[in-house]
């Protein structure tokens, strides 16, 4: 699986320790920045995992800033992204599960490593469902195109 990575000043050490879990899972990870923690503007780094995602480049990516909000609102304007903040394991299996989230949004301020680790496993780890919810995701993508 391919993963593409990234994040703000805020999210950096957060994005480190998600990188070393997906290679540890076998993912080939591309880190598309920040590579480090002078302030930078978190815009920048979720429309470059985004459009990799969107394109296919990568099968998910992983967006770290301080309270994932930002990065979500910004990843998900590209069309053919589905981006979530996940805060603890609740949240990420449904993300996964009922919405087939693409782009694992993580807030450092509120997760820690152990839960980093933690939430990129169970991103990685859980399949969509389908059923009823492909209905749904399905009128998520149409909104998309058509807005």
């Amino acid at each position: 699986m391919k993963a593409a990575v990234g994040s703000d000043h805020a999210g950096y050490t957060a994005k480190l320790k998600a990188i070393e879990v997906l290679k540890d899972l076998g993912c080939e990870v591309e880190d598309v920045g920040t590579h480090s923690e002078a302030s930078c503007d978190y815009p920048d780094f979720a429309l470059a995992v985004a459009e990799r995602v969107a394109h296919g480049d990568a099968e998910i990516g992983v967006l770290c800033c301080g309270t994932g909000i930002g990065m979500s609102m910004a990843a998900n304007k590209v069309h053919g992204v589905r981006a979530g903040v996940c805060h603890n394991d609740f949240t990420c299996e449904m993300t996964r599960r009922h919405n087939d989230a693409n782009v694992l949004c993580l807030c450092s301020l509120v997760v820690d490593d152990r839960m980093v680790e933690n939430l990129v496993r169970l991103f990685v780890h859980t399949p969509f469902e389908g059923g009823r919810h492909q209905r749904r995701v399905r009128k998520i993508d149409d909104i998309d195109r058509t807005s």
